[in-house]
């Protein structure tokens, strides 16, 4: 699966969230390593296999960029990486973190979308 035009594998886009206990460094931390785990177990990944992760945190969050800590995280440092800002929603979901991976997966795989702890809210269909 390591080639992109390999015609067994298809381009694919995976969606995930989830909630930090508070907006300090290591609760970040282990919101963000927890939401990659299951991102990556949930869908059977190798790193070579994750081309690029865009992250979005309420404003409620600054304390690190998730990117940062994913990025030493599991072997991901290859990737491509992006944080921004989610914008503001008046009741929406207090310290929510949001990931959008670009991957590669075979043609016949189906996805699991991750949403855990508060944001798992956002849509039960996937938690």
């Amino acid at each position: 699966m390591d080639n992109l035009y390999d015609p067994n594998i298809r381009l694919s886009v995976l969606r995930g969230a989830t909630t930090s206990e508070g907006n300090t460094k290591v609760e970040i931390t282990s919101a963000v390593h927890e939401l990659i785990e299951e991102l990556i177990s949930r869908n059977n990944l190798k790193p070579i296999n994750i081309l690029s992760i865009i992250f979005s945190v309420t404003q409620d969050l600054n304390a690190c960029f998730p990117a940062s800590v994913a990025r030493k995280y599991n072997g991901l440092d290859q990737v491509a990486f992006l944080d921004c800002q989610q914008m503001f929603v008046p009741d929406d979901i207090n310290f929510c973190i949001r990931l959008m991976a670009q991957v590669k997966v075979p043609l016949d795989k189906k996805l699991n979308h991750t949403y855990l702890r508060g944001a798992s809210n956002l849509r039960p269909d996937r938690s």
